[in-house]
């Protein structure tokens, strides 16, 4: 696969000059999301008919890197246009993964439905952002022209 490929958290690696003596030192880095966009299966297989089977073939897959488990209340998933998903109440296990689908289904600890009945993630490239309840990004990753899914 090629293309742009971003999946990190936009950390501030600042290099600050104390006093023009000279001396470097960096500046702390920001701490990087527990909970980050592990793959982005962005073309489903197939046609693309829209119906609900081919719909929910396009997904995002979301790993908690922790122990422990995280509240993904107010948390967004966002493609560049703007669609957005909200995570309502729900609890990611430690070192587990959450699937996001496009289109209608049945809730449950690992797979989550947006209830959409059109495609979110463009073949032709875009990018998946993970947003904090703030609007803060947690991470991001993004994809081009090629293939039909992107490990981030």
């Amino acid at each position: 696969m090629t293309g742009v490929q971003t999946c990190a958290l936009p950390i501030s690696a600042a290099v600050l000059v104390a006093g023009g003596a000279g001396v470097v030192m960096a500046a702390p880095a920001e701490a990087a999301s527990p909970v980050q966009i592990y793959r982005v299966y962005y073309d489903s297989p197939g046609s693309d008919t829209r119906s609900n089977a081919s719909l929910n073939g396009e997904w995002v897959q979301l790993f908690n890197t922790s122990k422990t488990s995280k509240s993904l209340k107010g948390v967004k998933l966002r493609d560049k246009t703007g669609y957005t998903y909200t995570f309502g109440t729900f609890t990611l296990k430690g070192r587990k993964s959450v699937y996001v689908h496009t289109g209608k289904g049945s809730n449950s600890a690992t797979q989550r439905y947006w209830g959409r009945s059109q495609y979110v993630w463009n073949n032709t490239g875009d990018t998946a952002y993970l947003l904090y309840p703030s609007g803060r990004v947690a991470d991001q990753c993004s994809w081009g022209r090629t293939g039909s899914s992107k490990y981030c």
